[in-house]
């Protein structure tokens, strides 16, 4: 099946699973809440988009510049910075680097790139045992899943879920309050922290001139991952280079009040190389792997470069009509909404993931919320042109299309046909594509031309 089959059937299935909708429109009412009150801390919030946008922008106008600078700065230190191309580079990177560590267990910190490059999945292939440690992350990799959402990775489920679910796997009382349950995990958590060859981290920015890697989270547990195993990989992707450490200044406050409304996360660290000899923590090893994978193939498309300038704060996720009716899982990709819809098919091939750029309505909440002023309905749009440019859309829409076109450009053309004939060509929308649970609006027997002269024919007797 093709994923744009798999998309459909499945966005067909969770759209009108009311479990799963309930689920989502509470977290999220949740999280807009939050967001509302974050954005009111803001004296001006245009004004620190609008400069959040500019610097993103001058990272893009010199990409190279900063990530050779953010390189050779940290390179200075003693960490080994690796480039990788693609996700068989960059896992053949880790691969060595647990071979020659001899790991039995790795210590993982949330991020989005280690999801894009399976490396639970690279771990367990060497015999390494490999743990997520955010409570989010937590969560789905006992139950078997991926993240849900980019910030949010087990949105989908309620507290309920998660007890039955931590009562099957690890017998705690079906009756667990979420107190309890994170309580059990911390407990778990700490012995694993310790016992850990390597800790692995993402980035949620390259900091270009002091060379540094800026981790932000709210549960300690990045750090955590960092302080005990002998070994820090960070694995990140070469768009969140920033030029300056005075920026997070600006960067900080916007990801958080638009990731999860709070004026700051709890704990935000800048990691500039191993443990030092006057420091009693920390790795004695800490390697940086850079990873393209694909975003080249964005930033040289003169339509969707922008989408690089996103820092993942999951807004317009949280903004989307769609997002909010099929869920994370339908988009079946590491990125989902309308930042994934916009990425993954430079990423992952348009050939297989065009569909998501038309999983959208184009409403524009997700361009109106973001944080650096991505225009990511125009992108979509741009992309959807591609698609069809490259003839990667079904053969029965082209037809489709392309009759209308003939019979609605001219008004005297479209008026010829009964609405009789109207109606019956429209019937099989209600089956394929429209979907069964709601009706198509049927053409009146009357064309608006018609009615409109009636109308004004019987004005012109009443006149007279």
């Amino acid at each position: 099946m093709s994923q744009s089959s798999k998309f459909t059937k499945a966005a067909s299935s969770i759209a009108f699973d009311e479990k799963h909708r309930s689920t989502i429109k509470f977290n999220i009412s949740r999280y807009d809440a939050a967001v509302r009150k974050g954005m009111a801390r803001y004296n001006n919030l245009e004004k620190a988009k609008n400069q959040a946008a500019a610097i993103k922008r001058d990272v893009l106008a010199n990409w190279d510049k900063y990530l050779i600078e953010f390189e050779e700065k940290i390179s200075s230190r003693g960490v080994e910075v690796l480039w990788a191309k693609d996700t068989t580079e960059a896992t053949g990177y880790i691969e060595k680097i647990l071979i020659d560590n001899e790991a039995k267990l790795l210590v993982k910190s949330k991020s989005m790139t280690t999801e894009e490059i399976e490396l639970n999945h690279t771990a367990e292939k060497k015999g390494c045992e490999s743990v997520e440690t955010d409570l989010g992350e937590f969560i789905v990799q006992v139950a078997g899943e991926r993240p849900y959402h980019i910030v949010t990775p087990a949105m989908h489920k309620s507290k309920g879920d998660i007890a039955r679910l931590f009562n099957e796997k690890f017998g705690t009382p079906i009756d667990s309050t979420p107190e309890e349950l994170t309580e059990y995990v911390r407990q778990v958590l700490r012995k694993k922290y310790t016992r850990a060859d390597v800790g692995v981290t993402g980035a949620n920015f390259l900091i270009a001139d002091i060379g540094g890697i800026s981790v932000t989270e709210n549960e300690g547990n990045g750090l955590m991952s960092t302080a005990f195993p002998k070994v820090h990989i960070v694995i990140a992707g070469i768009e969140k280079i920033i030029p300056k450490m005075s920026q997070l200044g600006l960067f900080y406050p916007l990801l958080a009040a638009h990731g999860t409304g709070q004026q700051i996360t709890a704990y935000n660290t800048i990691f500039t190389g191993a443990r030092r000899s006057d420091e009693v923590d920390g790795p004695e090893k800490m390697i940086v792997i850079l990873l393209d994978n694909g975003r080249t193939n964005v930033y040289n498309d003169n339509e969707a470069y922008e989408a690089l300038a996103c820092i993942r704060c999951g807004a317009c996720l949280n903004g989307c009509p769609v997002y909010k009716t099929i869920g994370g899982y339908t988009y079946d990709t590491t990125y989902s909404g309308p930042i994934g819809s916009v990425l993954t098919p430079f990423l992952r091939g348009f050939k297989d993931f065009s569909h998501l750029s038309f999983a959208s309505s184009l409403c524009g909440k997700c361009a109106e919320v973001c944080p650096v002023k991505i225009p990511l309905t125009e992108i979509l749009l741009a992309n959807r042109r591609k698609t069809v440019e490259q003839n990667l859309r079904p053969s029965a829409e082209k037809i489709i299309m392309k009759g209308f076109r003939i019979i609605s450009s001219k008004r005297s053309t479209f008026d010829s046909f009964p609405s009789v004939i109207k109606n019956t060509g429209i019937y099989p929308f209600n089956f394929v594509g429209w979907g069964p649970k709601r009706l198509m609006p049927v053409f009146a027997k009357k064309s608006f031309s018609q009615q409109y002269k009636e109308i004004e024919n019987r004005n012109s007797k009443n006149k007279e």
